[in-house]
């Protein structure tokens, strides 16, 4: 099972489930899309969407958070880059993926015990994230084969 998640050769071959495929393409164009709204949206997201109250910040609070915003969607579009040819050329390493992608999801439910910043509500994102620890590790098991898995 090692060998599928580090393979000694990198190639296009991909031997796991198409389910697992078709959830990373879709996971790859979440992370890009996500990643644009943070860089392009006049409040990088955070308020329209995370639901943190920009309009009670100073204002050069307010544009604290909201480039930070679009520095987190530059590291989010660089994942997503490095995703997209994982799919188009090296789908091999699509299970490396899920881990990575476990352990960034994960990572962020972790670091909401320990920091935290106040909102008007739930961002959508956290939902999901919690939907998606819960998923990753079904995606991984798919992904790896079934050679693999004997």
């Amino acid at each position: 099972m090692l060998d599928m998640i580090l393979p000694r050769q990198v190639d296009n071959i991909y031997s796991g489930h198409k389910l697992a495929l078709y959830f990373f393409f879709f996971i790859t164009l979440v992370t890009i899309g996500r990643s644009c709204i943070h860089i392009f949206t006049n409040d990088g997201g955070a308020q329209s969407i995370a639901t943190i109250p920009l309009d009670t910040f100073t204002q050069g609070g307010a544009e604290g958070v909201i480039f930070l915003f679009a520095l987190w969607g530059i590291a989010q579009l660089m994942v997503g880059l490095m995703y997209l040819i994982v799919a188009w050329r090296y789908r091999r390493l699509i299970p490396l993926m899920y881990v990575f992608i476990f352990f960034e999801w994960s990572s962020r439910i972790g670091l909401a015990f320990f920091k935290s910043i106040e909102t008007t509500g739930i961002a959508p994102a956290a939902i999901v994230q919690l939907i998606l620890v819960l998923v990753v590790p079904v995606m991984l098991y798919l992904s790896i084969g079934e050679k693999a898995k004997q």
